[in-house]
């Protein structure tokens, strides 16, 4: 470490909604700090994941999947998402393998050209290549470096690993000299109390009716220290109407219960100490044209504006 000049920058991942941006960065910080599920567009924010590659520290920026936005949520999203790719040193494109280059990824690749600065090293990493055979690998790989000159192509499984290791010790090598933006135990940038609810919100958008979660917010609202080691932690769950506070809570509170004590354990395991977790369900009808809402989910309310 001493004959080697540390390294440090950010990492941007953009791609569609469910292409594995959130998967990649759990992966190459080697803990859970971003949700996964299998809907599309769960991430809502930049939420940055700190990994160390030899004398590198590595900021990755997981945004939410961009696609076609129609509320002001979805544009605030969208927002955040190029916000996060025109502020870091290097893009990495996720591109799901068996879907190709879709309208989707190709009004992307459009975008790219407009919204990153020239100079600015833009990556590509073909994902879920286990679904598709080696020769449409190639040919997919081909048309999307005739699409756009992107620096570097990596073939990659986020969820078994696979081609991990060479993207990250690549984008470790790539990133500017100079000290580390954090320090060295520290595996995210966003504070506890919104990690805690990122990981509540996945509980429910996991359990939940495929439209609901997107009409659902999840609020630390205390977060108590207590002499014991424990944490105390009160959470609000805030839907828009009735209909939607009877669903989350089931019947005789057992969906609530569920989603409480999945939710429990695994903010216990970040922590690494016992949790004691309340939720609490309110009907907020216009919780998605509200400021305060955008800003405890770190997004800017003002960008949902165009």
């Amino acid at each position: 470490m001493t004959d080697t000049p540390t390294r440090a920058g950010f990492v941007a991942l953009i791609g569609e909604p469910n292409a594995g941006k959130s998967t990649l960065t759990n992966r190459m910080v080697g803990a859970k700090v971003s949700i996964v599920t299998h809907k599309v567009q769960t991430t809502r924010t930049r939420i940055r994941g700190v990994a160390i590659e030899g004398a590198a520290q590595i900021v990755f920026v997981d945004t939410p999947g961009l696609f076609r936005p129609r509320r002001r949520l979805d544009r605030a999203m969208v927002a955040a998402a190029w916000g996060g790719a025109a502020d870091a040193d290097i893009v990495v494109l996720l591109v799901e393998a068996h879907r190709g280059l879709t309208e989707g990824t190709q009004a992307i690749i459009d975008a790219l050209k407009d919204r990153v600065s020239a100079g600015r090293t833009v990556v590509l990493a073909i994902n879920k290549i286990d679904r598709v055979k080696a020769e449409v690998l190639l040919a997919l790989s081909e048309k999307l470096n005739a699409a756009y000159p992107f620096s570097q192509t990596f073939m990659i499984s986020a969820e078994k690993g696979h081609g991990v290791d060479a993207l990250r010790g690549w984008l470790a090598e790539e990133l500017p000299e100079g000290p580390w933006l954090y320090p060295e135990d520290q595996i995210a940038d966003l504070p506890m109390r919104m990690i805690a609810a990122e990981m509540t919100r996945e509980k429910l958008t996991l359990r939940l009716h495929e439209e609901l979660p997107y009409q659902i917010t999840v609020e630390t609202e205390h977060w108590q220290e207590r002499k014991d080691g424990s944490v105390r932690i009160d959470q609000l769950i805030y839907v828009v109407r009735d209909g939607h506070k009877g669903i989350v809570l089931g019947n005789k509170g057992e969906t609530i219960k569920s989603i409480s004590q999945a939710a429990r354990v695994e903010i216990a395991e970040f922590l690494g100490r016992p949790v004691h977790l309340f939720l609490q369900v309110k009907v907020r009808e216009n919780w998605l044209e509200e400021a305060e809402r955008y800003s405890e989910m770190g997004l800017e309310f003002r960008d949902g504006n165009t």
